[in-house]
């Protein structure tokens, strides 16, 4: 194999997140007319994304709930809150 070639397919099985070795058993395995079993994505099961910062919601489940619970309420009362105002009341938050 040429090594520009070997490049581009190091390069395909890392932004597959596989190794070298696993992406050259699944191009020969589909090849041959073989399919691998392969682990499903969770995120599609579960449309999970990957865009934003992370998030705990193990831990962080009561701040995630009063958080939208009170923009829901300032909503109801006609009133949305100055981001501003937001940001120093999740830093209070975050400082205790």
């Amino acid at each position: 194999m040429d090594a520009e070639l070997q490049r581009r397919a190091h390069a395909k099985a890392a932004a597959l997140g596989i190794s070298f070795a696993e992406y050259i058993r699944r191009l020969v395995a589909g090849d041959l007319g073989e399919h691998l079993k392969s682990k499903p994505d969770i995120s599609v099961l579960f449309d999970l994304i990957d865009e934003g910062p992370p998030t705990d919601i193990a831990r962080d489940k009561d701040k995630m709930i009063g958080e939208a619970v009170w923009q829901q309420y300032l909503r109801d009362v006609g009133r949305l809150p100055k981001a501003k105002i937001l940001q120093k009341i999740r830093r209070t938050k975050s400082s205790r």
